[in-house]
């Protein structure tokens, strides 16, 4: 799933990957306030069911499996992944290169598997972080907190975070979100020396 597109020269890729309850989508909306990194939202596509505060085309592009397994077939991912059984997540090329030609930075949201993917594809324009629980045991905390999910999912994400965490070593940083405003400002000091260092290398 080799995608290099002579546009990803104009922009930089921000990836944050996590097992679930981890609190990275609340880094990355915090960092998406922040104006001055010019960040853009990589909306990932899934296959999954719409949560109740979930917008489509907003949180993801909610897609039916068998029309997600079509654009695979067609080609129309960076990088996809089944999480679970007919449960796909994906990084729509379409999406990332609308961003990229608006002038942005992207920054994505995604699972770990695809995060190290995108981070594969483009290793000097894209920056890899791993956002770490304190414990598995918060983590399922968190999970049971929010009351989205039952007990078996919660159970699948739980045993998934632990393979997840072993991929941990392979991103570029680690943030360990123990308090969160500690972590959204240490988000914001690697992203920010990131764009600055690399804002004229081209890939």
């Amino acid at each position: 799933m080799k995608a290099n597109f002579e546009y990803m020269k104009q922009g930089k890729l921000i990836i944050f990957s996590a097992p679930s309850g981890s609190g990275k989508t609340t880094l990355v909306h915090h960092l998406l306030q922040q104006p001055e990194l010019n960040l853009a939202f990589s909306v990932s596509a899934t296959s999954r069911e719409k949560r109740p505060n979930e917008t489509h085309g907003k949180d993801y592009y909610f897609i039916s499996p068998d029309a997600f397994k079509q654009k695979i077939k067609n080609d129309a991912f960076i990088e996809w992944e089944e999480v679970y059984k007919n449960n796909f997540y994906g990084t729509l090329k379409s999406e990332v290169e609308r961003l990229i030609n608006n002038g942005k930075n992207v920054i994505f949201d995604i699972d770990v598997k695809g995060g190290l993917n995108i981070k594969k594809q483009y290793p000097t324009n894209s920056l890899a972080i791993f956002v770490q629980p304190p414990s598995v045991a918060e983590l399922k905390k968190r999970l049971q907190l929010r009351q989205t999910e039952s007990p078996e999912k919660i159970k699948m994400r739980i045993d998934k975070a632990d393979e997840e965490m072993q991929y941990a070593g392979d991103f570029d940083v680690i943030i360990v979100n123990d308090d969160l405003e500690k972590a959204k400002n240490e988000a914001y000091r690697i992203v920010k020396s990131f764009l600055e260092n690399n804002r004229d290398e081209k890939k």
